[in-house]
């Protein structure tokens, strides 16, 4: 268990860097659901419960600049896979923590962050929901993330859990709850994206 920190002490770090390929190659966090972009969607949710934003992502960063979120790109031309966005969180986040998401999540449950940090380790803690562990919805101590990104790096073991286990991070248990992902067209239409919400446009 960790002292709970205040809003201002916690980065929220969108993962946005992905290639999407079973989609065709689509920036995910541009696709609209009820009009609103997934990036923004994240950015909305968590504005009360989080002091700043930042967002991973390697494409189209002229989108983020006019709705004013931060970017950051991955700092190695190698494929890293996650590990790469969360290192560049690490690396530009100014908090003692980060608690990161994918963008491509079809939901969280309401009590998520105040859950993280009520059962979170020294170094942090990860979700565990109905399908399984999540390890990129995280609560992180940045100063950890940052020193075990550039090992994991180096060493070249980028699998996220072995990183999260090398920390002893927390696994928390969400009992009734599936965060989803939005990886396939199926996904996308049971999440409730229309056709034309499905090529992304300028925000």
């Amino acid at each position: 268990m960790i002292p709970s920190p205040a809003a201002s002490d916690i980065t929220l770090g969108i993962l946005a860097g992905g290639r999407a390929t079973r989609l065709g190659g689509i920036d995910k966090a541009w696709l609209e659901r009820d009009g609103v972009p997934q990036v923004v969607r994240w950015q909305r949710r968590f504005a009360q419960e989080t002091g700043t934003v930042l967002v991973s992502a390697n494409r189209n960063l002229e989108h983020y600049a006019v709705t004013g979120l931060t970017t950051v790109s991955d700092r190695t031309a190698i494929d890293l896979g996650p590990l790469a966005g969360l290192d560049a969180l690490a690396e530009a986040c100014a908090t003692p923590w980060l608690l990161t998401l994918p963008v491509d999540l079809v939901g969280v449950n309401e009590c998520l962050l105040p859950t993280l940090v009520a059962l979170a380790s020294a170094n942090g803690a990860f979700a565990v929901d109905d399908d399984g562990p999540q390890p990129l919805v995280a609560l992180w101590r940045v100063r950890a993330l940052q020193d075990a990104t550039a090992a994991a790096a180096a060493t070249g073991e980028v699998a996220v859990h072995a990183l999260q286990a090398e920390l002893g991070m927390a696994a928390v248990r969400f009992d009734g709850v599936r965060f989803g992902n939005l990886n396939t067209p199926d996904d996308l239409a049971a999440a409730g994206f229309t056709p034309a919400s499905i090529t992304p446009a300028p925000p």
